[in-house]
């Protein structure tokens, strides 16, 4: 059955870092994503664990009985100019190494880059790939990529010829569920496509702002190119869980030994807990209803 994972990003101003793993653990969850936390590899900035802090975070999660499958990392390794290029592809290789010294096999990201700029950006992603994909290679590494939205590309379909452009086997794609609506709302075409590259699922729910003639939810002044989507808790959105499911299941997703799920609510932090359990709960039904 896949694993369901726990993104702890509701507890980052709560709790430490070593924390982590009993909180997961307290709520139901075997195992455990890391995500951007500032004591160990915050978002567009240089890693900041040392060995021994990967000591301590070891040690943490097996005292607490809960594995780290996955690490998410957000890198601007698309940008279109030179210089946070540069530094992103430094940041990665330091990820990379603390990766190999925690033993997780799986590093999720996003695309990044601007919209705006998409030609320059792909090639920048290219450009990126080309220094790092022989180290994910080398390390037996999964690098798995989200085309979030305000990303150089945002379609689902399109990010996935992006990604399949690379010709490795070591990348795979993020299917966020709180991205639906962005991405095209494509599942029953983009996910079959995937096949084994299908690398992680995401788990919060959003609303569709195409519906109510777009007028879903609304900013001001009209027209402006911002990026609105929620990440809610399973069933407080429009996304069709029976029908998303249904489809991992179909295309064997949910039957393979390396399948994760991953849980990332960010707007109940005041009930972390209990949604963090409810969570869980409705993914272990989902899943098994769906195998």
């Amino acid at each position: 059955m896949a694993r369901i994972a726990l993104d702890p990003t509701p507890y980052h101003s709560t709790h430490w870092l070593l924390e982590f793993p009993d909180v997961a653990a307290r709520a139901g969850y075997e195992y455990l994503q890391l995500t951007p936390h500032p004591d160990f590899g915050p978002s567009f900035r240089y890693p900041k664990a040392d060995d021994g802090l990967v000591a301590k975070l070891k040690k943490a999660a097996a005292d607490a009985g809960v594995t780290i499958p996955s690490l998410l990392s957000v890198q601007r390794i698309s940008w279109p100019d030179e210089p946070q290029r540069e530094a992103a592809v430094r940041n990665f290789r330091r990820i990379f190494e603390l990766a190999v010294e925690l033993e997780i096999p799986i590093i999720n990201s996003e695309l990044s880059g601007r919209p705006e700029r998409s030609e320059e950006s792909e090639a920048a992603f290219y450009r990126s790939m080309e220094e790092l994909l022989p180290i994910v290679e080398r390390e037996g590494l999964r690098l798995n990529f989200d085309p979030h939205p305000d990303d150089f590309v945002e379609d689902g379909l399109e990010a996935w010829r992006v990604l399949r452009g690379l010709n490795s086997s070591s990348v795979g794609f993020v299917y966020a569920a709180s991205h639906t609506f962005h991405y095209g709302d494509c599942a029953a075409t983009l996910l079959p496509e995937l096949g084994d590259r299908l690398g992680a699922v995401y788990a919060a729910d959003t609303y569709d702002h195409h519906r109510s003639h777009g007028l879903r939810y609304i900013t001001n002044p009209p027209g402006n190119t911002v990026r609105i989507h929620q990440h809610l808790r399973i069933g407080d959105g429009d996304v069709n869980w029976q029908e998303l499911f249904r489809i991992l299941g179909d295309i064997g997703y949910l039957g393979r030994d390396d399948a994760l799920i991953v849980s990332n609510v960010f707007a109940e932090d005041e009930t972390a807990d209990e949604t963090s359990r409810y969570q869980v709960q409705q993914l272990r039904y989902l899943a098994g209803g769906n195998m």
